[in-house]
Parts: C-alpha cells; structure tokens; sequence
C-alpha cells in the first residue's frame, strides 16, 4: 500500500521533464476523452432513439426501459475489464494496455454504427447491440485506470490531484463531443436520423481512435513502474495483482467503491434521464442536447479546479463537499431541468455538473490511485472506480426510469432525488472513514 516514508523515492528523469509531462497529459486527456465518447455517446442514444430501434416491439414506456438496461450491461462488465487490464498493467507496463483499451473501443463503437435494427433483423438487433455494449464496457474499464496512473505517476508530488484530474477531464470532454455531433445530425428530418442519421457518430469514432493513438504512443512508458521493474518488485515470485489486492488492500478497494458513488450517479443521470425529462418537459431533442453540452463544457475546466483545490487542502474537504451540494441541491436540479424553459434546464445542468459534480468528481482520481502501492495500482485502482462506476452509474438511469414509470411527474422526480441523495450520502460517509490521501509519497513497491 501506498505510505509515506522519511525520505522521497528517487525521482526518475522523466518526472523533470515538462515536454514529456505536457504529453503524458494530453494523452491521459485525449485517450480518455475518445473513450468516453464512445461510451457516453451509447448512453445519449440509449435515452433517445435505441428504444424506438432496437426494441420497437415494447410499448414505449418498457422499451426505454430495456433501452437503459442495455446501457447498465456495458458498466457490469467494465470492473471485469478493470481486474483484467490492470493484471497485464501492472505486469508489462500501462502504455500498452492503454493503446489496446483505444483500439477495441473504438471497434466496437464503429460497428454499432452498422447494426441493423430490430425491422431488420428481429430479435437478433438487440442481441447484437448488447454484445457491442459488453466488448465497450469491457475495454473501458481498463482505460480509466491506466490514464489516470500514467498522469499520476509522471507527476510532481505536489500536483498529483491536478494531473490524475486530467483522466477524469475525459468524460465531460467526450460527452461535450459526442453531443454535439449527435445535436447536429438530430437536425435532420426525423425520418432520416433515425433511419441513418443516429449512425454517424458512431462511425466517427475509427478517426477520433487513430488521432487518440497517433498522440498515446508518442507517451514514455510510467516512470515509477519502470523504477518497480528495475528493483524486481515485480519478479516471479510475486503474487497476482488481483490476489495482492484482495488479501492485503479489500479496505482500498471498498473505500474505492464507496467514494464515487454519489459522483457516478449524478454523472450517469445527467447523462441519460435528465435529457429524457428534458424532453418530455417540451424542448426538442436538439435543445436538450446543446444545454447539456453546454453543463459539460463547463466541467471540463471546472475538474482540473477543484482537483488542485484538493492539492492545497486535501481530498477529503473538497470531495465532502460536492457530496453535501448533491443532497441538497439534486431535486432542484431535476425540476429545473423538467421546466420546460431554456434557461431552466440550462442552469440545471450548470449547477448538476461544473458546480457540484464537478467537486466530487475532480480529486476521485487521484483519491482512488493513491491509497494502492505501485505494483497493483492499476489493479487496485481500476477495480475499485469500476465497481463504484457499476453500482452507481450503471444502474442509475435503469433504475431512474423504473422509479418514475406510472407515477406522477413530480412524484417521480422526488424519488429519482432521494435515490441520488442516498449515493451521494453513501460516498460522503466513505470519504469522511478514510485517511487523508493528498500527503502520502508514491513509493514503487511501497
């Protein structure tokens, strides 16, 4: 486990070089943002056309809801995705791992773009889309582990939050990008988006995946795995990362979990159920989308500031603090956003996402990569935000949409605020247990 000694560790030339540094953060970022486009991308198609495609058969209100269920079938698989990446991480090294997680990502992405639908091909057309959802969940979770390590771990000791932040930037920025291009082809006549149009941001992705691995194998290799390799930490005789985690770290892994609860929930609602209650308060689809990308350019700059505040006065404080905003403020948010007016939903999604979000979510980087050692960081860490991204974000929207199916408008969204409060509550309680991570030295093998 990660501790901290008298003295610091031998810094590796890497760490003093601001060139390699500006690149090891570009490539965290732009990596991370191609992936969550993809991911993301899923989850807005899920709330607005999958439904009527691939489930088409269902009365609407069950076909939203299976819509969601596949969207919860990509999150399940990605702590499996975590253990897995973070074996061969923490084993052969994090670039590698991190160019293959690119790769099947954006495959599978690309062929959802040419998925028939269920007139089509029947019953085969969901089958198929549930697959393509297993193999991306299954790649993204091997990514956010490796980009935030390789930012971490290149970094001064004094910017750990704000480095590893840059992993996390990736998720606003790829839901900023993968809205947009969905806003403007739902431009389209309604016939011709969802015969054609719905594709084209799929399909995208074999160009934002070639520009995402032409930057991430300029990147050196971690500087601290490299120094756990050159003093054989990582020899035969060592155990598995996953059994090293378990036996000696499940607090970590279950302070993990519990720690990104409330973020993930407030994210994934965001993402999916508010653009649907959006919609049905009576702004058009295209709206919808334009001011939830406007929530989410916010927060990409509101990520990195709150991660650095949490440099100066630790995790803890900071991360408390959004979770604390989230109880109070998440029904207001969700009112705002089902209005019905433009700058309703606009300021719900500002206060949602750069404002509070934002605070649990900027320092959770490097919250969770910190309390594991060197030589199951990847590991540790992945499986930790995983099962935390699983248990809150994956089933939020699915269970969202149960919640407010046959209820009123209002009942509905009170029960969807106390489900995300509770998250929220949950991951507050977790941090609050846990030891102040912002101080400890990053020692290879330690």
């Amino acid at each position: 486990m990660s501790h901290t000694g008298p003295t610091a560790p031998p810094q590796p030339s890497t760490l003093g070089d601001p060139q390699q540094m500006r690149r090891v953060l570009f490539s965290s970022f732009l990596g991370s943002a191609v992936e969550f486009y993809d991911f993301l991308l899923y989850g807005t198609a899920a709330a607005l056309v999958f439904g009527q495609l691939f489930f088409s058969d269902l009365s609407p209100v069950v076909a939203t809801i299976a819509s969601f269920g596949t969207l919860a079938v990509g999150y399940i698989v990605r702590p499996l995705g975590g253990v897995i990446f973070g074996h061969f991480g923490d084993r052969i090294g994090r670039k590698s791992m991190l160019v293959l997680t690119m790769s099947i990502m954006g495959g599978a992405s690309f062929a959802i773009g040419l998925l028939p639908t269920y007139a089509a091909i029947g019953a085969l057309a969901p089958i198929l889309l549930i697959l393509l959802r297993l193999i991306q969940g299954f790649a993204v979770g091997g990514e956010w582990g490796g980009a935030a390590l390789m930012a971490l771990e290149h970094s001064d000791e004094r910017k750990r939050g704000f480095s590893a932040s840059f992993a996390n930037m990736g998720a606003p920025a790829g839901a900023v990008l993968s809205t947009v291009v969905l806003a403007v082809v739902t431009l389209l006549p309604g016939d011709a988006f969802l015969s054609w149009g719905w594709r084209i941001p799929f399909l995208l992705s074999a160009v934002l995946v070639g520009i995402g691995l032409y930057v991430r194998l300029k990147v050196t290799e971690s500087p601290l795995f490299e120094q756990e390799v050159v003093t054989a930490v990582a020899g035969e005789n060592r155990r598995l990362p996953i059994i090293d985690v378990l036996r000696n770290n499940p607090r970590s892994v279950l302070l993990g979990i519990g720690a990104g609860l409330g973020a993930f929930a407030v994210q994934a609602l965001m993402a999916t159920f508010a653009l649907t209650i959006g919609v049905q308060g009576g702004l058009t689809r295209s709206t919808v989308l334009w001011l939830f990308a406007a929530g989410s350019f916010l927060q990409i700059f509101a990520l990195p500031g709150y991660a650095a505040l949490s440099d100066r006065i630790g995790r803890r404080p900071v991360m408390i603090a959004g979770c604390i905003a989230a109880i109070v403020a998440i029904y207001p948010i969700l009112l705002l956003i089902a209005s019905g007016s433009t700058l309703g939903v606009l300021l719900g999604f500002v206060i949602a996402m750069p404002l509070v979000q934002a605070a649990m979510y900027g320092p959770l980087a490097a919250f969770t990569t910190e309390i594991f050692a060197t030589g199951n960081r990847y590991t540790g860490a992945s499986l930790g935000y995983q099962l935390s991204s699983t248990l809150g974000g994956g089933f939020a929207p699915l269970i969202a949409a149960t919640l407010v199916a046959g209820t009123t408008a209002g009942n509905g969204l009170l029960r969807v605020a106390l489900f995300a409060a509770a998250a929220a509550l949950i991951s507050a309680v977790t941090i609050a247990i846990a030891k102040e991570s912002s101080r400890r030295t990053l020692v290879a093998g330690g």
